[in-house]
């Protein structure tokens, strides 16, 4: 949850309350989803150049045997846009005239992710690869088995333009027990969380220039007074339910919350300030958690007493943006990546919009780490070297980037002549059936992107600023090895699913008695152990930075 992504819903492993989703997931851009300095010129991506399969990628690596055709499966996060069928054909068309392979992408839904993602590894069925991330079940996984090693020497043989790029930094924070299961990103997202409001409800509300989320309340009190059809706060059950709580959180000090490998908002135990360069562990009882926690609770509770929040996000799957510019929910929770076609869909219904960066108290966001959106291999993958030939040319080649990052040029994309994307003649951003972003493939280099032609006038001016927002968290390319402690990590989520996710949301009679229960039955379910194993790892990570 690319997120917050992805994200929005990238910091140490058990730290993190939203799966952001995402920041979550995605997601996902280039500078990083704006303009890179480094995008090649030319108005049309070039073709594919010359297929990995035709030699050896290293001088002493036997040749590539692709005589038989295979086809591969996938899975990504999300959900397939229409117009997946025909872009899926152009890859697939190209794949097989490169590599003699065709790729079939299955979907793991938003609001399902942390029941089906496991059950799917674990499954036996033909799958070649998965989306992985260090806030989507990535160490957990790997512990399990579920994914192939991966080894330089591998990625260099079958992924050539990959490794030809990728720095080797990213390969050790890839690591899990001393070994590589992921392929991360070569070109680590730059965003921010992002909540985006209606200029029309703020003019009547008299809301000017808010800052933070404590600032919209009487936004919340216009859209329940005027607008029956919309709920201020209309969160899904995966992506948005923590976000407003952890908005609030982040009021107080750097929030990042646990775990961050599960991307289940469920997860929840163990802190730590991302500007805190001593990095302490920080248990829901220190300070400054427990007094951010009870602030957030407590607003939350008035605002869902008020009835400005859905009463059952649990079972909701539409994100927040996905209803936004049709009037259903009053904000849309995102990052500044993935809300891009959101703000192009309000401006082609004449719905102005107002974005608000979710900041530290310092005005900073965590930077992403190269684990904030990879992929691996599945252990049982019939065909492993086959699938990672086609992700180099997926991930690193410009024609597949543009190919299944923007579809089919000229029924979703055209170039302009001063080199920006731009939606064809007749084509809206609502009706557009293959959006940035909107298919998942996150994973791909950046780096190819070019800047939007429909971007707002909100958005460019958001983005000129996201790289100032972007600080070094001190966690940043640590992940937890939550092995040893795995029996208490379950225990966990079962305990915050019955008293962390109606404290997040309001949904509690008292704020101190609600914090005391959740306190209470974590202790019980091993907190205590869960922070010990952290701080030896966290401390192991810090003395290799030196």
């Amino acid at each position: 949850m690319k997120g917050f992504k992805r994200n929005a819903f990238t910091v140490l492993a058990m730290f993190l309350i939203l799966a952001l989703v995402l920041s979550a997931c995605k997601d996902n851009s280039n500078n990083n989803d704006t303009a890179s300095s480094s995008a090649p010129a030319s108005s049309k991506a070039p073709a594919s150049s010359e297929a990995p399969a035709s030699s050896a990628a290293a001088s002493d690596a036997p040749a590539i045997d692709n005589s038989k055709e295979v086809k591969l499966v996938g899975y990504l996060l999300g959900e397939a846009p229409k117009g997946m069928p025909e872009v899926m054909m152009a890859l697939n068309e190209k794949l097989k005239k490169d590599i003699n392979a065709t790729l079939e992408i299955n979907y793991i839904g938003w609001g399902d992710v942390a029941s089906k993602y496991p059950l799917i590894l674990a499954s036996g069925e033909d799958v070649d690869f998965v989306f992985a991330a260090d806030w989507n079940f990535y160490v957990p996984e790997a512990n399990k088995g579920s994914f192939k090693e991966l080894t330089p020497e591998l990625l260099k043989q079958y992924m050539p333009k990959y490794s030809a790029k990728q720095d080797p930094a990213a390969y050790n924070a890839a690591k899990v027990n001393g070994k590589q299961f992921m392929i991360p990103t070569t070109t680590p997202d730059r965003k921010v969380g992002v909540v985006v409001l209606r200029k029309d409800v703020m003019d009547k509300a008299g809301l000017t220039n808010p800052t933070k989320m404590s600032d919209l309340e009487p936004y919340f009190a216009e859209v329940k007074k005027d607008y029956p059809d919309m709920i201020p706060l209309n969160l899904d059950s995966q992506y948005d339910l923590p976000a407003p709580f952890g908005a609030l959180v982040q009021e107080k000090f750097a929030y990042e919350g646990a775990p961050r490998d599960s991307g289940d908002p469920s997860g929840v135990g163990n802190y730590t300030d991302q500007e805190d360069p001593s990095g302490k562990i920080l248990s829901i009882t220190d300070e400054p958690v427990q007094s951010a926690y009870k602030y957030a609770a407590g607003l939350m509770k008035k605002w869902y007493n008020a009835g400005y929040v859905n009463k059952n996000p649990y079972s909701n799957k539409v994100r927040s943006k996905d209803n936004f510019c049709d009037g259903k929910s009053g904000v849309a929770f995102g990052n500044s990546i993935d809300i891009q076609s959101t703000l192009s869909s309000c401006q082609d219904k004449g719905v102005d919009t107002y974005i608000m960066p979710v900041l530290s108290p310092t005005g900073h966001a965590p930077s992403n780490s190269w684990l904030n959106d990879g992929i691996a291999i599945a252990a049982n993958s019939k065909n492993p070297e086959r699938a990672l030939q086609a992700l180099d040319l997926i991930m690193e080649d410009q024609a597949y980037v543009y190919n299944a990052y923007y579809g089919i040029e000229g029924k979703n994309y055209v170039v302009t002549a001063d080199d920006k994307l731009a939606l064809p003649e007749g084509v809206t951003s609502a009706d557009n059936t293959y959006p940035p972003d909107a298919a998942g493939f996150w994973f791909v280099d950046k780096d190819y992107f070019k800047p939007s032609a429909n971007w707002t006038d909100g958005y460019i001016a958001l983005n000129s600023k996201v790289k100032d927002y972007l600080m070094p968290a001190t966690y940043l390319g640590f992940s937890f090895n939550s092995d040893n402690v795995k029996s208490e990590i379950a225990s966990l989520k079962n305990v915050s699913t019955q008293y962390f996710l109606p404290f997040a949301i309001g949904a509690v009679k008292d704020v101190d008695k609600a914090f005391d229960s959740l306190a209470s039955n974590m202790k019980a379910a091993g907190v205590d152990k869960v922070k010990t194993e952290l701080e030896t790892q966290a401390a192991a990570f810090l003395a290799s930075k030196g």
